[in-house]
């Protein structure tokens, strides 16, 4: 069907985050370092975030789109009670995101919240959740963590494994980062059990 949807123009987006704060309806999100309309049918037509837009990347234009879905969205609604930002991968999150300013900050293995069945409730609760894998990704994630924590108002610092060796990568990324960021933070180590226990933290 024709409708009013928005359109977000990648040259002058600046990923600063805030159009995705703004969009209650969790159409938006920051994929490889530009805001972009992840789906037609969750965007309203309202234009919240246009006007949080400092970089006036995003207009409204007149196109065909899948209609508005309401139901999806009360769906997702519920969800971000737990889920509360956008995008979640260590390597996807702009250092300076909104989302950071005043968060107690959850750092997890990417296994973390299939391996433990009370992951949403246990951890994610009132948390800014960033999840990777050293193993995978085959990266260093402290200089990044490190910056994230050094420019951003950290309240608190939980980083979640797995007992496995390969997640031992994410603890050292985390440890690191806050050894180097000249923060002392509240911090904690939670280890879970591949059959789905807490070990620790």
């Amino acid at each position: 069907m024709m409708r009013k949807i928005i359109a977000i123009d990648a040259e002058k987006c600046n990923a600063c985050g805030l159009c995705v704060k703004a969009c209650h309806e969790g159409a938006i999100g920051i994929i490889s370092g530009k805001a972009k309309l992840l789906r037609d049918d969750y965007c309203d037509g309202l234009g919240n975030c246009l006007p949080v837009c400092p970089a006036e990347a995003i207009t409204f234009e007149e196109r065909e789109a899948a209609p508005f879905n309401e139901a999806a969205i009360r769906s997702v609604s519920a969800a971000s009670e737990q889920q509360r930002q956008w995008p979640v991968q260590i390597k996807l999150a702009p250092v300076n995101a909104p989302f950071f300013n005043n968060a107690h900050l959850l750092i997890a293995a990417d296994c973390a919240a299939y391996a433990y069945a009370e992951f949403h409730s246990r951890f994610m609760k009132n948390a800014t959740v960033l999840i990777g894998c050293p193993k995978l990704d085959n990266t260093d994630y402290s200089e990044k963590l490190q910056k994230i924590i050094s420019v951003n108002t950290i309240n608190s610092v939980t980083a979640v494994r797995l007992e496995v060796p390969c997640c031992g990568g994410i603890e050292q990324a985390v440890t690191g980062a806050l050894n180097n960021s000249g923060k002392s933070l509240p911090f904690q180590v939670c280890t879970l059990s591949i059959g789905g226990e807490l070990l620790e933290g």
